[in-house]
């Protein structure tokens, strides 16, 4: 009854009231507009920023280590530690957060990219009569209104399709929701609306649209995770909270209370992961916000702690963007084995995933080629049959743990809580574990009250709704224009910057460098094929990046979107970082070394590689390898039995194409099985057979080959017969 209740008094309150808005094109000055009395009052609340540019690394690890004591001490840098340290250091707290790799480097940069109240929890809760998980989604709902808020640059509202391919289906979903709209009352986005097959069709060409009847439409937000956890790091830091990355915690450190006589968490001893200093951070209140790591900290402060986290994996893939529309996702529901997957647009490519696996705590997950293979087998039944879903697209992929928790206050300590937990031990260590990304800010503001009441701190309450992260304020949607005419930037690059650093994009595009060329005047580019430019990595320095992972994967997600893309930048981030850094020849290549790594086995590299190995099939019928052998011949002339970069260079030649002698080896290289510098026969035999069953794509070899045997076959010369023997 009480659940109800509750929706007959959301949907009262709510009743549609955005059901009006046009348009995506409007949301900026409706968002503006849409702010609550309490954002006004929150925002007000808050003095300005202590700093104008957050503090370098150096100036951050100096205050930690001369601060005789912290009214809090964050341990972890993801975005619930990060929303921790901004939600204390604005109500006044003197706070200090340290993280032992890079802000966001774990499961915050690794999420499905949504900001969503949680569509199948509400149906859970309407199923169930769940009080808890419908509290659960409101809750997720009004922080998901706040975050498009007050980083309207690092997100957007996205409108996502779910078809529908039974009859039945279309009403049962439709009130479902419907109900989600009315639960969300004044934050909705948009009101969902259904479409005819026609209509889904015109949306989404891509679809499956065998037996399709229709199709339902909701919205929900997207983001840019990494940038967007990097960005509550950096506003926490501008307002005076101690921040520092590669800070690992050894121990905690302890002291007796005088009252109690107890033991009680007082700092911990931290050691700076780049240079090996170890020194002592002092804090009346400790907190552990370290994801998938939780027990790990609760066990340095009770070695008999129960374990609480219960670690599952969560493997994205990403494929080109021509897979789905510019503007529009794709939910499927029910998947073969009940899993929800999402289908959506992301930084001009597609996002797939999620998988929901158990897994081992680890630094490095590693996407397995099973999960990979599920994901593209979903998407497979909901696209047309005229688009060949090959394994060859998938351009990277990567694992997330997902750090679900049971409650260790709960009598029944196996059941998983579906919400945030937050426990203080004996000894008054926090700790905040569960939760979602979407969820950051509520489950800092209930970690901090806790704080504040467990260890008697003089602070006010929470000031972080409604509070503008670095670079949202005076960001506006027509804010790259003026990067365009200001600087002379390509408008691709320009957009990027203004979504990626919203109204510090002024600050990167003037340390852009000068191209040469009558356009675009400035913006060197890493790579031809994405809007990153070298600024950016003299600004990531900034930003508190201090690896060429961080440059690849987080500063820019170059990693995310093409793992051969992100490998082909590395020498010139490597460079430029070793230029700002002051690197030697062998750090530099270290670094170089140490992310061609993290592509290989983090970014999906490693998969991607083993789709064409020594032990690769020739599945082929014998007509195509007549064909294929006769198109090897052809560029074999001098019949070794092999191709050199010679013979491909002469291939290109007599089609008018110059290639530099490095990009051949490049090109052979990614065929050459055996390394011995050259493609013989059966290599390309296998290469070939891999295409055509879509292990492999984009082969620069094979699209080379081919291209230069059609452009031959067509500069045949013409019989004198045939031009009448005269001129």
């Amino acid at each position: 009854m009480a659940f109800k209740k509750a929706v007959k008094g959301t949907i009262l309150a709510g009743g549609g009231a955005l059901a009006t808005i046009l348009g995506l094109s409007q949301f900026a000055h409706y968002r503006r507009k849409q702010m609550s009395l309490a954002y006004v009052q929150a925002a007000e609340c808050v003095s300005e920023p202590v700093n104008k540019d957050p503090p370098s690394r150096e100036a951050q690890i100096l205050t930690l280590k001369n601060t005789s004591e912290f009214d809090v001490l964050v341990i972890g840098g993801g975005a619930t530690g990060c929303g921790c340290a901004l939600d204390a250091v604005t109500r006044g707290l003197k706070t200090a957060l340290v993280e032992r790799d890079d802000f966001s480097s774990g499961t915050s940069s690794r999420s499905t990219k949504l900001i969503h109240g949680g569509v199948r929890y509400l149906q859970k809760a309407i199923m169930k009569f769940d009080v808890e998980q419908y509290r659960m989604v409101k809750e997720a709902l009004h922080e998901r209104a706040n975050l498009l808020e007050i980083a309207p640059h690092l997100s957007a509202p996205l409108p996502i399709m779910l078809p529908v391919y039974k009859w039945w289906q279309l009403p049962y979903y439709w009130v479902g929701i419907k109900l989600y709209d009315l639960v969300a009352g004044s934050n909705c986005l948009k009101s969902s609306y259904i479409l005819s097959k026609s209509r889904a069709l015109e949306h989404f060409p891509m679809l499956q649209k065998d037996r399709l009847v229709g199709a339902i439409v909701y919205y929900d937000g997207q983001h840019n995770d990494a940038r967007m956890n990097l960005a509550i790091a950096l506003t926490a830091a501008r307002y005076g909270a101690a921040t520092a990355n590669y800070m690992e915690v050894l121990s905690l450190l302890k002291k007796k209370d005088p009252k109690t006589g107890k033991e009680r968490v007082s700092g911990a001893r931290c050691r700076d992961v780049l240079t090996g200093q170890e020194f002592d951070v002092r804090a009346k209140c400790v907190i552990n916000a370290t994801g998938p790591f939780t027990d790990a900290v609760r066990q340095m402060d009770d070695k008999e702690a129960a374990t609480i986290c219960q670690p599952s994996a969560g493997v994205h893939i990403v494929m080109p963007g021509y897979y789905s529309p510019e503007s529009m996702g794709l939910l499927d529901p029910a998947t073969s084995d009940g899993r929800v997957i999402f289908f959506l647009p992301w930084q001009k490519m597609t996002i797939a995933g999620t998988t929901d696996t158990p897994t081992d705590i680890t630094h490095h997950p590693i996407p397995s080629e099973e999960d990979i293979n599920f994901i593209l087998n979903e998407v497979r039944n909901y696209l047309s049959h005229d688009v060949e879903v090959r394994r060859g697209d998938v351009l990277a992929a990567w694992s997330g743990i997902r750090p679900l928790v049971t409650d260790p206050k709960s009598a029944n300590t196996q059941s998983i809580s579906r919400n945030h937990v937050v426990d203080i031990s004996e000894s008054g260590l926090i700790t905040i574990a569960g939760g979602k990304w979407t969820t950051y800010r509520s489950m800092a503001e209930d970690t901090i009250n806790a704080a504040v009441k467990a260890h008697n701190l003089k602070a006010g309450p929470s000031r972080t709704v409604g509070l503008f992260l670095q670079g949202g304020r005076d960001w506006s949607p027509t804010l790259y224009i003026r990067l365009v005419q200001d600087y002379g930037l390509e408008s691709e690059v320009a957009q990027h910057l203004a979504s990626t650093y919203g109204d510090k994009a002024f600050e990167v595009a003037k340390m852009a460098s000068v191209t040469g060329k009558r356009w675009p005047i400035v913006g060197v580019r890493l790579v031809s094929e994405f809007p990153y430019i070298e600024a950016e990595v003299k600004y990531g320095i900034k930003e508190y990046a201090c690896t060429a992972v961080d440059m690849i994967s987080r500063r820019t997600r170059l990693a995310f979107l093409n793992v051969q893309a992100a490998e082909e930048a590395l020498p010139r981030i490597v460079e430029l970082m070793g230029r700002e850094l002051n690197w030697n020849e062998s750090k530099k290549q270290e670094e170089l070394e140490t992310a061609k790594k993290f592509l290989y086995y983090e970014m999906g590299y490693k998969s991607r590689s083993e789709q064409l190995t020594d032990n690769s099939e020739i599945s082929l019928l014998p007509s195509d390898i007549d064909r294929y052998k006769k198109r090897f011949h052809k560029f074999d002339t001098d019949q070794k039995g092999f191709i050199t970069t010679v013979d491909v260079q002469r291939a290109l030649e007599s089609i008018n194409i110059q290639m530099d002698e490095n990009t051949l080896h490049e090109i052979l290289n990614e065929v050459d099985l055996n390394k011995n510098g050259q493609v013989e026969l059966n290599e390309f035999l296998q290469l070939m057979s891999a295409i055509q069953k879509g292990r492999v794509s984009g082969s620069r070899l094979a699209i080379l080959l081919k291209t230069a045997e059609e452009n031959l076959e067509r500069r045949v010369p013409i019989p004198v017969d045939r031009s009448c023997g005269g001129l």
